[in-house]
């Protein structure tokens, strides 16, 4: 049941010693703020590292190739290293264990034209498997397929915004673009999420590419997604290997850095975990050195509430009030204002996150925020450790004589 006359008396105290409850409030909501604060940015931190990597597998593996900067093996300097698609078969061939995806790229620049609309756009010409290795989403139709590169189709996959550049609000599926004065069927329309860039991309199939543009079968750029079984250290081994095995396939000196290109998403997520590790235990460190600080705060003001509602507790006593009536009494109000505090702490955190958000997304974070569950258990920490700490003074004040209390200075 509820003791009306137990609260009215919690308020009339806080009310008698306005100053000591806002001391109390302040410790707690300040404590909360910062720790939200913290919390939030190291979040935003975090999601700015995930969104750069958002539009690309996180299995990805590309290899560029170049000219060469050492002579090696009789070969001189200055080399330009070609792909072709006996090189990328070789991959296959060669690691089909440590491979899931596998595609080849080909880059074109094009003029595309429908019905008086025109832009410019990059082509890209890739084999099926481009669509996991980019995470391509198909908002409509289908992508390029094996049959496509088989036939030679000329059949085109474009970007949302390529649609509403030339398309406006038609839909663009089964329609026909000239490109550079050849006519594609579009076939689907992808969304990407990772910049508008990448929206504003054309495929096709690679073996249409290498026909009409230049009847070779040369390649500019070859993409795998490895194995996802694989260990990050196992991955990084295999690109390791596979740079080294296309090195001696093309003699290339091993020291020469611009032949052969191998860039590993798993060094890069490597990196980024250890950063984010780092990031989120300096983070820790932090709040847990603000919520130590917070609960010896409220620890030390419970201590000298306690002290000075001495002389108030022999009245009490001398009153006939029982001792756990007391301790009740004390303990309640604390856990009341620790509460309270807390709960505007989190919305003073929540609201400066949301309010510098535009700040903080200028300067590379991310959609700053925090689970609030975490937030609350940090509260309930800091009420815990306010109860503690009141609850132990205020059961030994609660067994003094009323004579002893009085004269208490």
């Amino acid at each position: 049941m509820f003791d009306f006359g137990l609260w009215r008396e919690i308020f009339q105290s806080m009310n008698k010693n306005r100053t000591r409850s806002i001391l109390s409030g302040f410790t707690v909501a300040f404590a909360i703020l910062l720790f939200t604060i913290l919390l939030g940015i190291a979040n935003g931190l975090g999601n700015t590292f995930q969104e750069g990597f958002a539009d690309d597998a996180i299995n990805a593996i590309f290899i560029n190739s170049g000219r060469t900067t050492k002579a090696y093996d009789g070969l001189q300097a200055g080399r330009r290293i070609q792909f072709k698609n006996e090189d990328f078969d070789y991959i296959n061939d060669e690691f089909r264990n440590k491979i899931q995806y596998s595609s080849v790229r080909i880059y074109k620049n094009v003029n595309a034209a429908y019905k008086g609309e025109k832009n410019n756009y990059s082509v890209r010409a890739v084999n099926p498997d481009h669509q996991f290795l980019e995470k391509s989403l198909m908002k409509e139709g289908r992508y390029i397929s094996q049959l496509d590169i088989k036939n030679k189709s000329k059949v085109i996959v474009i970007g949302r915004l390529v649609e509403e550049d030339l398309f406006f609000k038609q839909s663009a599926l089964g329609e026909y673009i000239n490109l550079s004065g050849i006519q594609y069927k579009v076939v689907g329309v992808f969304e990407d999420k990772g910049n508008d860039n990448e929206e504003r991309i054309i495929y096709m199939p690679a073996s249409t590419a290498q026909l009409l543009y230049g009847n070779n079968d040369y390649i500019d750029q070859m993409n795998l997604g490895y194995n996802p079984d694989l260990s990050v250290d196992q991955a990084i081994a295999f690109s390791n290997t596979l740079t080294k095995r296309l090195k001696d396939r093309f003699s290339v000196a091993p020291t020469d850095q611009s032949a052969i290109r191998v860039f590993n998403m798993a060094s890069q997520n490597k990196a980024v975990t250890q950063f984010n590790f780092a990031l989120k235990m300096i983070i820790f460190v932090i709040g847990l050195g603000t919520l130590i600080a917070g609960i010896v705060g409220i620890s030390n003001i419970m201590i000298f509430i306690v002290k000075e509602r001495t002389k108030e507790i022999g009245i009490r006593k001398a009153l006939g009030a029982p001792p756990k009536k007391i301790v009740s009494l004390i303990l309640i109000e604390s856990i009341f204002i620790t509460t309270i505090a807390g709960y505007i702490g989190l919305l003073l955190g929540v609201g400066i996150l949301k309010w510098a958000g535009p700040i903080l997304e200028d300067n590379f974070i991310k959609d700053a925020g925090v689970n609030t569950n975490i937030v609350v258990t940090a509260t309930i920490i800091l009420i815990l450790a306010g109860t503690l700490a009141g609850y132990l003074p205020a059961k030994k004040a609660s067994k003094i004589k009323p004579i002893v209390a009085l004269r208490n200075d």
